[in-house]
């Protein structure tokens, strides 16, 4: 048993030395330099302490010594996300929020990955991933997560395309157009449609020309793209069908929300 509270003692003191608040059991092989069932027995015995907490299979966050007595202690959710999957940056509804771009405070976190990974739940929250291809993958930027770590965040640019790419995850159109106009006076809008064509995805070259026609801002953007040339007609809101929608010409969408649906949010 000593030996353990030993063990113990070195992989704490060695993992806040390295700075490592989230963990795998390789990395606690590799401290300890012990065998699989030594380093079980270890990190059983500081979870049972409450030192430790599994925040998935193999993979755990450290309770530091500024928990104090009590224990009292909450990673942020950007400090975790580094150590669970490489390369990522997190994205969607969970940039929007960062960014200021929509008063929404999603439960879930997401995260875009050129991986795949398996959703979980931990400390209340949800983390996803989201795969992206290759080419889609890029217009991240490192921010602060606070205690001198930082953690890697779409771009208010990036932010944007990738709503309109994925709307699925940005709680629909409605929460798009309302994250572009929030985004108004800091958003680069050339960027945005720079970013736009390289993703390569005609959708939201249209969803992007629409948007800022509704709110009447960017004239020279959308014009852009009202003239640019049609390969085919997408829908405007992907939970929703054809049926019944009208068909925006200039942009090649299928418009399945009216201007009332897509503004109504000002009148509050």
């Amino acid at each position: 048993m000593a030996q353990n509270i030993n063990l113990e003692t070195k992989l704490m003191l060695s993992l806040e030395q390295k700075n490592l608040p989230v963990f795998t059991t390789g990395d606690a092989k590799e401290i300890l330099g012990t065998g699989d069932s030594s380093v079980w027995h270890v990190l059983h015995g500081l979870a049972s302490k409450n030192r430790i907490e599994r925040i998935e299979r193999g993979r755990y966050l450290l309770v530091p010594a500024a928990a104090g007595p009590d224990l009292l202690w909450s990673e942020y959710s950007e400090v975790i996300v580094p150590r669970l999957i490489e390369p990522y940056y997190v994205g969607f509804w969970t940039a929007m929020n960062f960014w200021g771009m929509t008063e929404q405070i999603p439960y879930t976190m997401l995260v875009a990955t050129t991986k795949r990974k398996r959703r979980f739940e931990y400390g209340g929250q949800r983390f996803e991933f989201v795969t992206l291809a290759e080419k889609k993958f890029f217009g991240f930027v490192e921010e602060n997560a606070g205690s001198g770590k930082t953690f890697n965040v779409s771009s208010r640019e990036k932010t944007i395309v990738d709503c309109l790419m994925h709307p699925e995850y940005c709680g629909g159109i409605i929460e798009a157009v309302k994250s572009l106009w929030n985004a108004r006076r800091e958003v680069c809008w050339p960027a945005v449609l720079e970013a736009a064509e390289r993703v390569q995805v005609d959708a939201v070259l249209r969803r992007l020309g629409y948007l800022l026609s509704v709110l009447d801002i960017e004239k020279e953007i959308s014009g852009k793209i009202a003239k640019m040339k049609k390969r085919s007609v997408h829908l405007l809101d992907p939970r929703y069908g054809r049926k019944g929608a009208a068909v925006s010409k200039e942009y090649g969408l299928v418009v399945n929300l009216t201007r009332a649906d897509l503004l109504d949010w000002r009148d509050y």
